[in-house]
């Protein structure tokens, strides 16, 4: 971090910096170019969101004044802005990956759809990407992946974010050459599968936060979404479907992840999960044989082991975020991304009866929630991924709590998710 922090002022002293193009101007975009503007060495000149008046308000928001702030119905325009000094608005994302002065996108916008349009081209222009799209990178991170390493770019997910912040504790854990029993989160809303964006509208209002975001938040499936990233990033999978998610606090993890046989939850170790009780924290239980190390870390105070807790209090999502963009920048490094295979995924489940041509609405909606399962059970099921099934419609009657599987819908051929999806399975076949 502090190499960061130095060589964030030393571009700054000389005169330059990472210029950063941003997708998406809600409440995460906004934040992030807040953030970037109180930093040396980097600006976020570039903003670019389907409703322009809400990427003039994030510009203003980070302290950019009217007169500086262009709007830009082309690539030229937006270079020309950027080039004197000013900060570009456009309604049309294909221009935030196509300006050349801009070296990083990031797709804050959370929809699977964008981030499979966007990412492959911001990656065909030579842009490195920063996805704190979750959603896409769960569905098609792989393939992502495989086309940055391919171009030369770094493709990662965020620092800030859970699955980052988990990160940074399992590099820590397996660096020490501890077993990794469990690599988790805390919930930070309660868990109701029944949730839709109409019962959770009047919270999501108070939140600043659209229904359909916070939906996903309160029906499970973006934590599943998230240790999905996790376990493709590692290689560690779902114990069983939907993780087990005990109530249980810091002090508790330990003892509560451990194998069954021994008062635990787990039929097997090296897997993700998520915990109701402590939130907003990360962590990463792991353990040692070695007595030494385990009389030590007694006398530290993390307990008698075998197994032992790394807990962070707090992830900053946003706020943390322009570390992720100078570290591939600077050092091309990826803070979160696939290795190379899909290890787990995200199948969806109906949260109601849905009949034949009922159009399903995907994350966050009225129809459907996700699961994390290993990737290849997912597979043997035929069960379709949640992220690709926003106007999908149903062929066959699909039962309320049941899987949804390929054979009960057409998807949308055509959609960038669906079609970079369909490429991810073929390659990893």
């Amino acid at each position: 971090m502090f190499e960061v922090a130095r060589r964030l002022r030393q571009l700054q002293v000389e005169g330059g910096e990472i210029v950063v193009g941003l997708v998406g101007a809600g409440k995460m975009g906004t934040l992030i170019a807040s953030q970037t503007a109180l930093m040396k060495g980097i600006r976020t000149a570039l903003i670019a969101d389907t409703v322009l008046e809400r990427a003039v308000r994030a510009h203003r928001t980070a302290g950019v004044s009217e007169d500086k702030i262009a709007v830009a119905s082309n690539a030229e325009a937006a270079e020309m802005a950027i080039s004197e000094g000013g900060f570009a608005v456009t309604e049309d994302a294909a221009i935030a990956v196509a300006v050349p002065s801009v070296q990083v996108v990031i797709d804050a916008t959370g929809v699977p759809n964008v981030g499979a349009e966007i990412s492959p081209s911001a990656i065909r222009n030579k842009k490195h990407v920063v996805m704190v799209n979750a959603e896409a990178d769960a569905t098609v991170g792989p393939i992502l992946k495989k086309m940055a390493d391919e171009a030369g770019v770094v493709y990662t997910g965020t620092a800030g974010d859970e699955p980052g912040a988990i990160m940074e504790l399992y590099a820590f854990a397996e660096a020490l050459g501890m077993r990794i029993v469990v690599a988790g989160k805390g919930k930070n809303n309660p868990l109701l599968r029944k949730a839709t964006p109409s019962s959770c509208a009047s919270e999501a209002r108070r939140k600043g936060l659209s229904p359909r975001v916070l939906c996903s938040f309160l029906d499970g499936t973006k934590t599943m979404m998230e240790m999905t990233q996790v376990a493709n990033a590692t290689g560690l999978v779902p114990d069983v479907r939907g993780m087990h998610g005990p109530r249980a606090t810091v002090s508790q993890l330990a003892s509560t992840f451990r194998l069954s046989e021994g008062g635990g939850v787990l039929h097997r170790t090296g897997v993700v999960d998520f915990a109701i009780g402590v939130a907003p924290g990360v962590f990463v239980v792991a353990s040692t044989e070695s007595g030494e190390i385990q009389s030590s870390l007694d006398y530290l105070g993390l307990g008698p082991g075998p197994n032992y807790t790394f807990y962070r209090p707090f992830h900053l999502p946003g706020i943390e975020t322009p570390f992720s963009v100078a570290y591939a920048a600077l050092f091309r490094e990826a803070t979160i991304c696939p290795r190379g295979k899909q290890e787990a995924d995200v199948l969806a489940v109906a949260k109601k009866d849905i009949a034949p041509g009922q159009v399903i609405d995907g994350v966050g909606g009225y129809t459907v929630y996700g699961l994390i399962d290993e990737a290849g059970k997912v597979r043997e099921e035929g069960a379709a991924p949640i992220g690709i099934l926003e106007g999908a419609r149903a062929v066959k009657t699909i039962r309320k709590g049941s899987t949804v599987t390929y054979d009960q819908v057409e998807v949308q051929r055509d959609s960038p998710i669906v079609r970079l999806r369909r490429s991810q399975d073929k390659l990893l076949a």
